[in-house]
């Protein structure tokens, strides 16, 4: 699916957006016709509220969107998106005097807005396109609206058709479009690469797992990514009761979010070396099913007492993360829909990571408001150290007692990481479980845009 914006010579409807506290003057300065029509049509300027005004003969003269008061739009987030769902098609320029961020984040927001997922769908609605506003980086708001359909459409796939091989072809078919250079370690080949918690996630399956590899650029300072790619998790041996399976098609939302990041940072051609690590696996059940309380050695050397099959994710990234380190990158970053303690947390809006640098940190926070893409810090407590220590083996991957699980999992990952300068660990939930503007139902990206624009800090661009 592609989201652009309109061409700027096209003829356009111009679209105004009015605050409720300013209607009435707005109102006093149109001619009467205008203020006749919004008041019978009720409008009253909440938020997201839209509609079109006619001239004379019945077309649309302008469109008037809600712009709501300071209170309610703090209360949500893409104000002008959800007009951008309910105006009719054609297309529409903002004729609205806007601060550069709000006008940002209404561009933004109207992009996002135009996502459906279609691929299972025969028709496909016509929807309502936006000149870009002057004042805007247009081609970079283009391109992490890209990132982000690339996203959605990966997480939105069922299992069925995103398994590790689709996942796979995905994976080589981005690396191919930006001439990037790409390998797959796959199957028992994972063994003899010392990749071998990744094969034990994945060898009860008859989808092989495997490694994704992918190098781009030749100069600049090294970023390496790393995104849990698991197409779907039964919970293994410790199945997951059908409530909590229903949503695992989206357990590669890492993965998918890695990739749409990719593609926004060479899309921009950024001057850096980036390296891809994406553990491709299906968590199944069968005969060679890893069990509870098996012992897993790792890449690393460290070894893992497995209590609870359901908690694959950081076997896998662990391996890849083992494997990122031994380059000492100048910033690794991995991404993982891991735990669902992060989602009781924050909820599914805020995308929270882990980090000890605070520079790291602060230029994370920056970036997430400078992209409308909210994140939230949460501590490597390391206190909590203990309960990842079983005693039997070096590591617990399912720490008994409820407590803390995103802070222990984010300290499980971090045991893999000590050469890298600079590394953070998102733990996001990557799906939108209702309906809000520019966030349709369904899989969505989280901190991607957040770290496309901390990197030039973090890598001193």
């Amino acid at each position: 699916m592609s989201m652009k914006f309109a061409k700027s010579a096209a003829e356009s409807i111009p679209l105004f957006t009015i605050g409720a506290d300013d209607l009435s003057d707005w109102l006093n300065g149109q001619p009467e016709h205008v203020a006749t029509w919004l008041t019978a049509m009720g409008f009253g300027a909440n938020l997201g509220e839209a509609c079109l005004v006619p001239d004379a003969t019945g077309a649309a003269q302008m469109a008037v969107v809600g712009y709501g008061t300071s209170a309610t739009r703090a209360r949500g987030r893409f104000p002008l998106a959800h007009a951008a769902s309910i105006l009719p098609a054609g297309t529409y320029h903002i004729e609205t005097n806007m601060p550069e961020k709000d006008l940002d984040e209404a561009a933004l927001g109207w992009l996002l807005a135009g996502y459906r997922f279609g691929r299972y769908r025969s028709q496909k609605p016509a929807m309502a396109k936006l000149k870009p506003p002057s004042g805007i980086d247009a081609k970079l708001i283009e391109i992490m609206t890209a990132g982000e359909v690339l996203t959605r459409d990966l997480i939105n796939t069922p299992a069925s058709d995103m398994g590790p091989d689709e996942l796979e072809h995905a994976f080589l078919a981005l690396a191919a479009s930006h001439g990037a250079k790409a390998k797959v370690v796959a199957g028992d080949d994972l063994l003899t690469q010392n990749l071998p918690m990744i094969h034990a996630v994945g060898r009860a399956s008859n989808r092989a797992p495997r490694l994704l590899d992918m190098k781009w650029g030749t100069t600049g300072p090294t970023l390496t990514l790393v995104g849990k790619g698991v197409c779907f998790d039964t919970g293994g041996l410790n199945i997951k009761p059908s409530g909590s399976m229903g949503l695992m098609k989206k357990d590669m939302g890492g993965a998918a979010t890695v990739l749409g990041l990719v593609h926004m940072i060479m899309s921009l051609k950024m001057p850096i070396r980036l390296r891809v690590l994406v553990p491709a696996v299906e968590n199944a059940i069968s005969g060679s099913a890893m069990r509870p309380q098996d012992i897993l050695t790792s890449r690393k050397g460290l070894t893992v007492e497995i209590n609870n099959t359901d908690a694959e994710g950081r076997l896998v990234l662990a391996d890849a993360l083992a494997l990122a380190d031994e380059e000492k990158p100048d910033c690794l970053i991995s991404m993982a829909t891991l735990t669902g303690a992060a989602r009781v947390a924050v909820g599914p809006d805020l995308a929270p990571y882990f980090c000890d640098d605070p520079e790291m940190a602060a230029a994370l926070e920056a970036g997430g408001v400078a992209r409308h893409d909210p994140l939230w810090r949460l501590p490597f407590w390391e206190p909590y150290e203990a309960m990842i220590e079983p005693g039997i083996a070096d590591l617990d991957n399912a720490p008994k007692g409820g407590f803390a699980g995103a802070i222990t999992a984010a300290l499980f990952l971090r045991r893999f990481v000590d050469q890298s300068p600079r590394y953070a660990h998102f733990d996001i939930y990557g799906w939108q479980p209702t309906a809000t503007p520019a966030r349709p139902k369904g899989g969505t990206g989280q901190g991607a845009r957040a770290i496309l624009a901390a990197l030039p800090k973090l890598l001193g661009l």
